[in-house]
């Protein structure tokens, strides 16, 4: 039986998770917690084998906080349960060691299934996106997840600010870097993706499924 630590700004969704899960024989909810400071204390102290956790942790930085635990706890199994949609995080998500990505208003029994993928070792992203990774070929010919691989995690989430219509100026606050950098990020997208002006940016951006920032 697997191990799980939940971690969610709100108890009663860690709660509620617990109670779904209470009755099954391949997975024990053994703590949850409300706090970037308290989930690693948790993760070292009772070393699970299952992490779910949302994006949104209060003091913990989104998706790149993935990469972090995976560093620091490489054995962990890690399934982001978020109120963001799939099509938003999804794919940064898996890049950075996550093992799953499933949106909050899924119904209980998709939610199990996804529990149970990843605790046995699995991969778990939703039909439409695993379909589009099979098949995310553009009719120009253009492998749109060899393009993805090229960016930093990074890299994505200045696309996405950019996507949604942010100025430099907002990305460097939201980002906590400077409107120097920003302009670095912009001109490595332009490059990496090969396009030719901020619209073209963007257009690629949601031929590659990375969608604006809400």
């Amino acid at each position: 039986m697997s191990t799980v630590l939940v971690a969610d700004q709100h108890p009663v969704i860690s709660e509620s998770i617990t109670s779904i899960l209470r009755d099954n024989d391949f997975i024990n909810v053994i703590s949850a917690v409300h706090s970037a400071p308290k989930l690693f204390e948790a993760l070292e102290r009772k070393r699970p084998d299952v992490l779910i956790i949302e994006i949104d942790l209060p003091r913990l930085h989104g998706i790149s906080a993935i990469r972090q635990i995976k560093q620091e706890f490489p054995r962990l199994k890690i399934l982001v349960f978020s109120i963001h949609p799939e099509e938003m995080y999804a794919l940064s998500a898996i890049k950075a060691g996550a093992s799953g990505y499933i949106s909050k208003t899924n119904p209980i029994d998709i939610v199990k299934k996804a529990i149970r993928q990843v605790a046995r070792g699995g991969i778990y992203l939703n039909d439409e996106i695993t379909q589009k990774l099979s098949h995310g070929v553009t009719s120009s010919g253009d492998d749109h997840l060899s393009r993805f691989k090229k960016l930093s995690n990074r890299e994505i989430e200045v696309l996405n600010l950019l996507s949604a219509g942010k100025r430099n100026k907002d990305i460097a606050e939201s980002l906590e870097i400077n409107e120097k950098t920003v302009s670095t990020y912009k001109a490595r997208l332009l490059k990496k993706l090969d396009a030719h002006s901020l619209a073209d940016l963007i257009t690629q951006a949601r031929l590659l499924q990375i969608n604006p920032v809400i």
